[in-house]
């Protein structure tokens, strides 16, 4: 029996470099889920388009999991013109499929943008379509006012829920939104196939190591070390961050280092450089550059506290590598983070959406390592119940429902509910 998946994601490629602009949380779960698929052995190809000159087409991943890369637009075509590109990548994916003799019995595919391909592949393959969106455009506008979204997205979202065989989310909070935003307008009243499947993390990549080695390692010598990891634009509110850190009464040997972005060619880094200088804190705050996953694990074991001030998050990736790592994490309380980050116990929750609250539950984490060290092995034990075995296992289990194959060996069925 055929057990090959389809993965369709135009908008971000797995093995892109992490931390730069449109890289994030999205490629690094289309990486890990694919491999921990194929080691239940489900073949999973994961369609993107080329972005360099030098890919290869074919990039092996592991057992049973690759990427592949097809020609579909210029190497730098803009993000808001995607969807252009979507007649070239179906026709490049058709020949290549032909070419090599493959069939599928699931496609899934990853944000808006693929969701088209996903629902025409779908049809020609006669086989079910899963949708995971990762992000929402009606989530992000009513998270921050300032945001921009399409009306062609937010109408391409509601076709793809409405046209989906099931749709995968992280979150109960993500599950709300979809009924909430999309699902209750007059021309949208139906109820989609839903299942909430938690991201997972690399709990051997990610763990704890002693503190003062990692500094050693990455040549850090302040005493209290805050840091922000992810993409680097306003949804993120790292403004808010080092906002908070200007507020701190103490700033001596204190380093907030900012990981993620293009140090070249980022407007969004350049506007918080002009904040830092603006608050006088360029002896304070560090911009880092997007990092690899080895070295990000470094700045995570490094750190006093990890600050998450974001105004919108499906989950939150990075808070629970870094609650992995043993720190804890200060972020607001959106979206996936409600539900991975326990108020009090791994790091705090903050309702509100300026510098005042995180600097307070800054200071209080700052002041007191015995009270740090405690939140970040309750943070550790929290991220031990989310490796990437089980969400892989209960994925794997959805497929089977939709398709009526059996996609997992009858040995990895049983229990994973």
């Amino acid at each position: 029996m055929n057990n090959r998946v389809a993965f369709l994601s135009l908008h971000g490629c797995p093995v892109a470099r992490l931390g730069e602009k449109d890289t994030g949380g999205m490629n690094v779960y289309l990486k890990e889920i694919a491999k921990h698929l194929g080691q239940l052995g489900i073949e999973t190809d994961i369609y993107t388009r080329t972005h360099d000159p030098d890919d290869d087409q074919i990039i092996e991943l592991g057992l049973n999991a690759r990427v592949i890369h097809l020609k579909a637009g210029g190497y730098k075509y803009p993000k808001e013109d995607l969807h252009e590109t979507v007649p070239e990548f179906i026709e490049s994916l058709l020949a290549f499929q032909k070419r090599e003799g493959l069939n599928y019995n699931v496609v899934h595919s990853h944000y808006w943008v693929s969701g088209f391909p996903g629902i025409e592949l779908s049809k020609l393959w006669a086989v079910p379509h899963v949708s995971t969106f990762h992000t929402l455009a009606k989530s992000k506008l009513k998270a921050r006012a300032e945001e921009k979204e399409s009306e062609l997205r937010i109408d391409m979202e509601l076709k793809i829920i409405q046209e989906s065989h099931g749709i995968v989310v992280s979150t109960e909070s993500e599950v709300t939104d979809i009924h909430e935003l999309y699902c209750k307008s007059e021309r949208s009243s139906f109820k989609p196939n839903i299942r909430v499947i938690a991201p997972g993390v690399d709990l051997n990549m990610f763990k704890p190591a002693d503190r003062n080695v990692a500094r050693n390692k990455l040549g850090l010598s302040a005493d209290k070390i805050i840091i922000y990891a992810g993409r680097v634009e306003p949804l993120k509110g790292i403004d808010i961050a080092i906002e908070a850190v200007a507020q701190l009464e103490q700033q001596e040997s204190l380093k907030f280092l900012v990981i993620g972005g293009d140090l070249t060619s980022d407007s969004s880094l350049s506007d918080l450089k002009t904040l830092t200088s603006s608050l006088e804190l360029d002896d304070t705050v560090e911009f880092i550059g997007s990092v690899t996953q080895s070295n990000l694990v470094e700045y995570y074991r490094a750190a006093d506290v990890l600050i998450f001030p974001s105004y919108y998050e499906s989950f939150g990736l990075v808070a629970l590598e870094a609650m992995a790592c043993g720190i804890p994490v200060i972020a607001s309380r959106v979206g996936g983070l409600k539900t991975l980050i326990k108020n009090g116990e791994t790091g705090y929750l903050i309702p509100f959406r300026c510098a005042e609250p995180f600097t307070e539950k800054l200071e209080i984490i700052l002041a007191n390592p015995s009270l740090r060290d405690a939140m970040g092995n309750t943070a550790r034990l929290t991220a031990m119940g989310l490796g990437w075995e089980k969400a892989a296992e209960k994925l794997a289990n959805f497929y089977n429902f939709l398709s009526g194959q059996s996609c997992l060996p009858s040995r990895h069925i049983a229990n994973i509910f």
